[in-house]
């Protein structure tokens, strides 16, 4: 697979997100969503005002604070700012299991789609922050089209069949 537009100075390829720092309105609530409901780790609590998650005992996958918007509101549509945090599981069982999780907690779900590359399921936090839950299929399996150009679509995906390949898994 081939970039459309190579970087003139590419960065390296083992670079990746290591963490998503969010502003919340309430600290206890976002908690219990990415803690409670998610099942990230608190790993580290700072009073009423941050704390960092993480999975698998890594320092911090999420951060939370109320620094600087204790008791606000969502910004309104059509603003700039973070459109999704997305969180990649390892297995397509993993986010079965997540799915299922998301589902026992009465979290609507606002989206789904298989884009070929991932199969991805979209939510909100209590904060109104968007939240894709996803796995990556294999880079072998990723679609490509005549060019050899990468070819994500947006189809359907069946949210059953994926919370049963946790129970399969």
């Amino acid at each position: 697979m081939k970039p459309l537009a190579p970087a003139p100075n590419p960065v390296s390829p083992k670079a990746d997100i290591g963490h998503v720092h969010l502003r919340v309105a309430d600290l206890d609530r976002a908690i219990a969503f990415y803690s409670g409901v998610l099942g990230f780790d608190v790993q580290q609590k700072f009073g009423s005002s941050a704390a960092f998650l993480g999975a698998g005992g890594y320092h911090h996958n999420i951060g939370l604070n109320t620094w600087e918007s204790l008791g606000s509101t969502p910004p309104p549509p059509g603003h700039t700012g973070l459109y999704h945090v997305a969180l990649r599981y390892p297995t397509r069982a993993d986010l079965g299991d997540a799915v299922r999780r998301v589902a026992e907690a009465g979290v609507p779900i606002t989206g789904k789609a298989d884009h070929g590359v991932s199969e991805a399921v979209y939510l909100n936090d209590p904060d109104g922050n968007g939240v894709e839950l996803y796995w990556d299929r294999p880079q072998a399996d990723w679609p490509l089209d005549a060019r050899g150009n990468l070819a994500m679509v947006n189809a359907p995906l069946d949210l059953d069949d994926l919370v049963a390949e946790a129970d399969r898994g």
